[in-house]
């Protein structure tokens, strides 16, 4: 039992990759199903290659071009296990469900690379691909999405975000926990079935890193905390908020990359999701919900997005920076009806953004399809 809200279990898949079930009810007795495929012993030849240029790691995943990919929705491997239809969850429901990657970026059973200072090939700097990458079915209901959930079950999901960070933070060849959902075609999903996922890395990623780097040379030079001060201007110029509750605030970044785009961050200042409390927590599960339907609602159906939880890298002990700030980045590739955001010349060729946008235009669209949405639904924060 992880809160006075969701039991938790745990079982193991024919291949010996663990699944575990987040349920809203106690003794549901799903950890106790059996997989009954007959799958080999599960293994990964990820390799992570080093850019000295850029001083950044690239992950090699060879093995996942041979992953599952847009399979009719009866053969959704997502799906609950129901007579002889077999998936990834052996169960016949779920409320929530986490399992390893059968097609990992990074896997604690990482094949092993060459020793490094091959004279043949001396560009060559590499390491075993080790990390872990789980899969979070939000619902077993296949036609449903994140903005269709209760905030009962998104509690929930916030729950196995939160314990799921908390474990794998733990595991010593993990510096980084990163929790996302891609959704649409557009971005690249390769199973509709709602679903996230939630990468161990075992390096902070460049995003990470250069957000630490800035916050580092703030405190330096101001001895104040980057996070809060972002959160502070935002919240007193207030033309960019969309969302501001007692718990949390949400903004349309001044500098924003995406057409639309948003952060959300805790008021007071937590560096993972495990040090959210309860009604932090709480108060989380309807806002991102209100914002999930917000997006929607600007171009009147579902939209394809990202959701990427930021979090503090952890150090040799596991611990998390108090420094960092927890927040969310929320963006969608829409810019427009019909219309996507093309990462073209600019940005892909030297990652200098040019937004089509004004961010406070953004804003004031997302406000409106928020409060739009919660007269339909006769809701309030």
């Amino acid at each position: 039992m992880l809160t006075s809200q969701v039991w938790r279990s745990t079982g193991r898949l024919a291949d010996g990759r663990e699944v575990i079930y987040f349920d809203e009810t106690p003794d549901s007795g799903r950890s106790a199903a059996t997989d009954l495929r007959p799958l080999d012993a599960f293994s990964s030849g990820s390799e992570l290659r080093h850019d000295p240029l850029l001083d950044e790691w690239v992950v090699l995943a060879a093995h996942r071009q041979n992953r599952t990919f847009l399979p009719p929705a009866d053969q959704c491997p997502l799906d609950p296990t129901r007579g002889d239809r077999r998936t990834e969850i052996p169960a016949d429901d779920y409320d929530v469900a986490v399992f390893e990657n059968r097609f990992p970026s990074l896997a604690t059973t990482a094949a092993p690379v060459p020793a490094p200072g091959d004279p043949d090939d001396p560009a060559l700097a590499l390491r075993p691909g080790v990390g872990r990458c789980e899969v979070v079915c939000f619902t077993s209901d296949h036609s449903a999405s994140f903005a269709d959930l209760t905030p009962r079950r998104a509690r929930t999901v916030i729950e196995a975000w939160a314990d799921r960070t908390a474990e794998l933070n733990a595991m010593p060849e993990i510096a980084h926990v990163y929790p996302f959902e891609n959704r649409g075609e557009e971005i690249g999903v390769t199973l509709h079935h709602p679903h996230g996922q939630i990468y161990g890395y075992p390096f902070a990623p460049p995003r990470i890193t250069r957000m630490r780097e800035a916050a580092r040379r703030h405190r330096e030079r101001t001895g104040c905390n980057l996070f809060d001060d972002v959160v502070a201007a935002e919240r007193k110029a207030a033309r960019r908020v969309v969302v501001e509750g007692e718990h949390w605030t949400a903004f349309v970044p001044a500098a924003a990359r995406w057409p639309y785009e948003v952060q959300l961050f805790p008021q007071h200042r937590v560096p993972d999701l495990p040090s959210l409390d309860d009604a932090q927590r709480a108060e989380l599960a309807a806002v991102y919900l209100d914002l999930l339907r917000a997006f929607d609602g600007l171009f009147e159906g579902p939209v394809p997005y990202i959701s990427a939880w930021n979090q503090s890298p952890v150090d040799a002990s596991g611990a998390p920076d108090p420094g960092f700030g927890l927040h969310l980045q929320l963006f969608t590739t829409k810019r427009a009806h019909r219309k996507l955001k093309y990462l073209a010349g600019s940005e892909s060729g030297m990652a200098a953004w040019i937004n089509d946008i004004a961010p406070e235009d953004a804003a004031q669209r997302l406000r409106t399809a928020l409060n739009e949405g919660r007269e339909r639904n006769g809701d309030a924060l």
